[in-house]
């Protein structure tokens, strides 16, 4: 969260939004961590660290007037009243003074994040986030940040009690570790914290269970139970995931070319495809006068087994792209075509005159889903990547308080699970 005495600057866009900024945000959208809140869109960089204040754009200033105090201080506030209200508003600088809303808000935008851009991978050594885990403490976040939301239906992001109803599997297991004897102060803060919100917001949202009455049962008690195994052992795990060994081999063909393709994150949903950027590869083939090109991408460890419609894009020569089915099979997604892929034109001043390899570029993308190529370089990824490791190697580490940068609750599971393998 962004200490006091804050500038950023309030202004109307010409579509009437009124926008708040702490400084130049740039940036594809795998950088950014996104938050539907009453009457606005609230986003975070987060590659920028914890103090950073949001964007906000602010499309209905009545319905924020509810927690822009709270999230920037009064005075922005003000600032956002008198913008709307003016006929030609200047753009205006204002020193904002956050509360502990908006480091609660910005931790639930990054879990967010998490939940949709996290990179795992299996080649990078990236582990994965446990869902049900970290939708649990979304949910405790989300009752956390009710001033933020309202009865309107247009804030995705502001249903607590949908979270638990989806997520609830985890609960027992994240009881029993709670209940565990063997966890450090800080650890066992934060859990108890994480469940009471869970419990809170399942009691407002008038939700029942054996898995809630389980764990309102030991809220009330209060005591914990002797040691138990750490948090790795208590979460379903998919153990056993190894890279297969991809499309059999043509009988008779010979290899012609061979590359890595594009693995972009934003042209496809989360746990479709190992997030490494040589997840996706490909080889042609010539099977006498045919070419054949093959495509491989490495599956993300909880990808769907079947009935997926995911698809590779290539384009050879920079020509007319060509979309092929690929279909689920051990770890990978497979997929066959038979393209023209005539050489390149020949350079210029090349000794001995023999053509160049046909220039093929290849990518993996869900249809419908897929907002297009071009935003996004690897250079981008590999800052989210070192962001995964750098969370995962501290989140063992203790905690003063739980903070926007703080690690989440599943974060905490991964990297245990990753140091209990090793």
């Amino acid at each position: 969260m962004a200490g006091p005495g804050t500038e950023v600057d309030v202004g109307r866009d010409g579509d009437g939004t009124i926008r708040i900024t702490a400084g130049p945000f740039a940036g594809p959208d795998f950088t950014r961590a996104v938050l539907d809140v009453s009457g606005a869109v609230l986003f975070w960089p987060v590659l920028a660290g914890p103090a950073t204040l949001p964007v906000a754009e602010v499309y209905d200033v009545r319905r924020a007037q509810q927690w822009l105090w709270a999230v920037y201080g009064e005075r922005v506030a003000a600032a956002v009243h008198a913008c709307a209200a003016a006929d030609e508003p200047p753009s205006v600088r204002v020193t904002a003074c956050p509360t502990d809303c908006a480091g609660a808000a910005a931790r639930l935008g990054f879990g967010h994040w998490a939940a949709r851009w996290w990179p795992a991978s299996y080649a990078d050594g990236i582990a994965m986030l446990e869902a049900d885990v970290l939708g649990l403490e979304l949910a405790a976040l989300t009752h956390r940040c009710q001033q933020l939301f309202d009865d309107f239906e247009d804030q995705p992001d502001d249903c607590a009690a949908e979270l638990i109803k989806e997520h609830w599997a985890a609960l027992d297991a994240l009881t029993d570790w709670w209940r565990s004897a063997a966890q450090p102060a800080d650890l066992k803060r934060h859990l108890e914290s994480v469940l009471r919100m869970v419990d809170d917001a399942a009691d407002c949202a008038g939700l029942d269970g054996p898995q809630l009455r389980r764990l309102r049962a030991a809220l009330d008690a209060r005591r914990s139970t002797g040691t138990r195994p750490g948090p790795g052992a208590r979460f379903a795990r998919q153990d056993g995931y190894a890279l297969a060994a991809g499309v059999a081999p043509t009988p008779g063909g010979r290899v012609i070319a061979r590359g890595t393709g594009t693995n972009d994150w934003r042209r496809y949903p989360p746990g479709f495809v190992d997030a490494a950027e040589d997840a996706v590869s490909w080889t042609a083939r010539a099977l006498g006068a045919q070419r054949q090109i093959e495509i491989e991408a490495v599956a993300h460890e909880a990808a769907p087994a079947a009935a997926a419609s995911l698809v590779a894009e290539i384009q050879v020569n920079g020509g007319r792209p060509h979309r092929v089915p690929l279909a689920r099979r051990d770890d990978l997604w497979v997929g066959r075509a038979t393209l023209d892929l005539t050489p390149g034109p020949t350079p210029v001043r090349t000794l001995p005159l023999t053509p160049t390899p046909p220039l093929v570029e290849v990518g993996v993308l869900l249809p419908g889903f897929d907002p297009g190529p071009g935003l996004g370089g690897r250079d981008d990824r590999d800052a989210i990547r070192a962001l995964a490791r750098r969370r995962l190697a501290d989140a063992l580490r203790p905690q003063e308080s739980e903070t926007f940068s703080g690690p989440f609750l599943a974060e905490i599971v991964a990297a245990t699970a990753t140091s209990e393998d090793y």
